[in-house]
């Protein structure tokens, strides 16, 4: 069981940016990571996912400003925003799984290890 803790959220105005960081307890290279996000009153979305082999995946909505990476040796999982929008407020998630971790995938019940979250706001 891998245990997750997100960090780097804050507060900032339109076209601004931020840098969300995931810290594993274990081998982040085992696991298909992935990053969330959820509004008030909207569906858990994945917006950003890396695969064991490294090969990384960017939800159109989000393509562009944003960019997932993963450092092996510190088991870190980081989400670079640029050009934030106010639609982009909501909590983040760090989530990992064990499961088809080949494979891209950005629905919630795929993953079954998940932080606490970190929150986002942008303001217009």
């Amino acid at each position: 069981q891998v245990q997750l803790v997100e960090s780097g959220g804050g507060s900032v105005q339109a076209g601004g940016s931020l840098r969300l960081s995931c810290r594993a307890s274990g081998n982040i290279g085992r696991y298909r990571m992935a990053w969330f996000r959820q509004a008030p009153e909207k569906q858990r979305e994945g917006v950003a996912c890396v695969v064991t082999d490294g090969r990384t995946y960017i939800r159109e909505v989000v393509q562009g400003r944003f960019t997932i990476s993963r450092d092996t040796l510190r088991n870190t999982l980081d989400l670079q925003m640029n050009n934030l929008k106010p639609e982009d407020t909501g909590m983040y998630y760090c989530a990992a799984s064990l499961r088809s971790i080949s494979w891209v995938d950005f629905g919630a019940e795929a993953y079954e290890y998940w932080g606490q979250g970190t929150q986002v706001t942008v303001s217009a």
